[in-house]
């Protein structure tokens, strides 16, 4: 055994964010790269070494809708082993309020919305984003 390297599989680590308004009205991105190419989503995507979840959020957010967000609000984790078909992924989600006259797709999105809770039936979503916003809607109900 000495001297042997052992290998071990480590979930990757990502950030989703809830950007959204007063009006409880939020963005999604069109994601314009496999998988669920064409799909919407929740902006977000990985972490990078070195680099905190909060501030991964904040960077994710810019890089892929412009919006300038400064202080983010965790809401909770998701790690179902199968949410990413690429490999287990484990997703923190943040909630942040943003400044939507900002918002352009950028980077890994083909598109960008500006989306209510009542119209997501309407639309195909990437990953177990419907889940999350099912959450995220109960929890501002709630509070």
């Amino acid at each position: 055994m000495r001297g042997e390297s052992i290998k071990y599989k480590i979930p990757s680590l990502t950030v989703d964010i809830f950007i959204y308004n007063e009006n409880h009205e939020f963005i999604l991105i069109q994601r314009k790269n496999p998988p669920f190419e064409g799909s919407w989503a929740l902006p977000g995507g990985f972490v990078d070494y070195g680099e905190t979840t909060e501030n991964a959020a904040i960077r994710e957010a810019k890089e892929e809708t412009s919006i300038d967000i400064e202080s983010v609000e965790l809401f909770k984790v998701y790690s179902d082993p199968d949410r990413d078909p690429r490999r287990h992924t484990v997703s923190i989600i943040y909630l942040a309020h943003g400044n939507f006259d900002d918002a352009k797709a950028d980077d890994d999105a083909k598109d960008i919305g500006v989306f209510s809770f009542d119209v997501l039936e309407e639309r195909k979503l990437a990953f177990d984003h419907e889940s999350i916003l099912t959450d995220i809607k109960k929890h501002l109900e709630e509070n």
